[in-house]
């Protein structure tokens, strides 16, 4: 983990702290190239930045009783988080951090695409940090649920890098891998936006095992363009559970009548919109 300077000047009226939660296998990947260069255009952009590097320190990827201080779980897991949280037995590398998540307005996730999703280290940071009580299970002062637009995070931005091997077409709207913007709904929705983190558009960098790639100089580019101006974009427009959906958090009749596919979760317009 490298934890770099306070700096000055930022979009967000202070100093930004970023959280950039790398999954590269290997410290040669394209994902840790491509997670240096974004933590370097944070820092030079005035930010403060940490930067964890799931592989080097050796980040187990399971629940385990440990990480709530008990021998055995014989509970759910999420009874168990709270019961670690009031009693302050939660695993000491695990508060680390959710204070590291608490304090940032900014969680960038670097990851390569593996089987249509997250390596497991990934996965397994999100299972283990976002517990009980942390990052979900609130809810507001009319007992409504904390989720969906309204969680514990709040306020905070979420942004997904991620490459790719097969060319950019096969993601496309009839692509055969799927939409990339399908197969990233999980983490920009259930994951984000679940907790109240508002999603910015991703950067998927496509083709990187195909012929047409253009290179590692290329997608540092296009790391270093993406993060131009994060605090100012406008996030993707998902709906809120609130406001949107029915008693049963099915999306109310009047949007999107007739269709069934994950775009209607989206309000018309904004970032990353499609028919």
């Amino acid at each position: 983990m490298t934890v770099l300077p306070l700096a000055v000047g930022c979009a967000y009226g202070h100093t930004m702290q970023a959280l950039i939660v790398s999954a590269a296998p290997s410290a040669g990947s394209l994902t840790a190239d491509l997670a240096a260069t974004a933590e370097s255009t944070l820092r030079d952009q005035g930010d403060d930045v940490v930067l964890v590097d799931l592989a080097r320190l050796g980040w187990h990827p399971a629940v385990r009783p440990s990480d709530y201080g008990v021998e055995e779980l014989t509970a759910p897991v999420g009874t168990h988080a709270l019961d670690a949280a009031a009693s302050g037995t939660l695993d000491a590398e695990v508060a680390r951090h959710q204070e590291l998540l608490r304090r940032a307005d900014l969680l960038v996730l670097v990851f390569p695409l593996w089987w249509a999703g997250m390596p497991a280290v990934l996965k397994g940071w999100v299972d283990r940090v976002f517990t009980q009580g942390f990052a979900y299970g609130l809810r507001d002062a009319a007992g409504n649920p904390r989720k969906y637009g309204d969680g514990a995070f709040a306020g905070k931005r979420g942004l997904v890098v991620t490459t790719a091997g097969d060319r950019a077409e096969a993601f496309g709207p009839r692509g055969v891998n799927g939409h990339i913007e399908d197969l990233l709904f999980p983490v920009n929705h259930g994951i984000l936006w679940y907790t109240g983190i508002e999603p910015l558009a991703p950067l998927a960098l496509l083709g990187v095992d195909s012929p047409v790639w253009a290179g590692v100089e290329d997608a540092r580019a296009q790391v270093r363009k993406r993060f131009e101006n994060l605090g100012t974009d406008e996030p993707l427009p998902y709906r809120r559970l609130l406001d949107d959906y029915d008693a049963q958090r099915r999306l109310l009749e009047e949007h999107a009548p007739g269709r069934t596919d994950l775009a209607i979760h989206r309000r018309p317009g904004g970032p990353a919109d499609r028919p």
